[in-house]
């Protein structure tokens, strides 16, 4: 079945990275902006995903270790390693009911356009995925791209229900 050309033109922007091996993205509107990893105060009794928090220009921030928050293993750094994956992590700083939220990420691949006829719903792929947390799976070029759903990620009763 060829898509349509009015199908076709339809796509999403994307802000791709890197988590656990595996792509991910999120639609760029969600995305405040993107900064590298700062200093973090540690908050006494937070959840486990939470890393902590940062004074970004004024603001108080959040920062969420996504790796737990999606059930991944914590990233395996070798002496060598370290630096470099250091240097590539990235906080992705996103807009959630009202505030703002970061969320620690491996690295930032970059901004990508995805056509809607190019993604499928979790649901007909892995039904082992909580399809509440990836809205789908888009393919691009020979990569698969899990896109998030951020509003579903960081609600609380996600993680404290569980």
């Amino acid at each position: 079945m060829a898509p349509t050309t009015e199908a076709a033109e339809r796509e999403l922007q994307l802000v791709a990275f890197r988590l656990a091996r595996e792509t991910y993205g999120i639609e760029i509107a969600a995305i405040n902006e993107i900064i590298r990893p700062q200093e973090v105060t540690h908050v006494p009794r937070s959840a486990e995903d939470l890393k902590g928090i940062i004074n970004l220009r004024g603001k108080i921030v959040p920062i969420v270790n996504l790796r737990r928050r999606l059930g991944l293993p914590e990233a395996e750094e070798p002496a060598a390693e370290a630096r470099t994956s250091a240097s590539s992590q990235r906080v992705i700083v996103v807009n959630y009911d009202g505030s703002l939220v970061g969320l620690e990420v491996d690295s930032v691949v970059g901004v990508l356009r995805l056509s809607e006829t190019l993604i499928e719903k979790p649901t007909e792929m892995v039904e082992t995925v909580d399809s509440e947390f990836v809205l789908g799976v888009g393919k691009h070029q020979d990569e698969l791209i899990i896109l998030l759903n951020v509003e579903a990620v960081l609600k609380p009763s996600d993680v404290n229900g569980r």
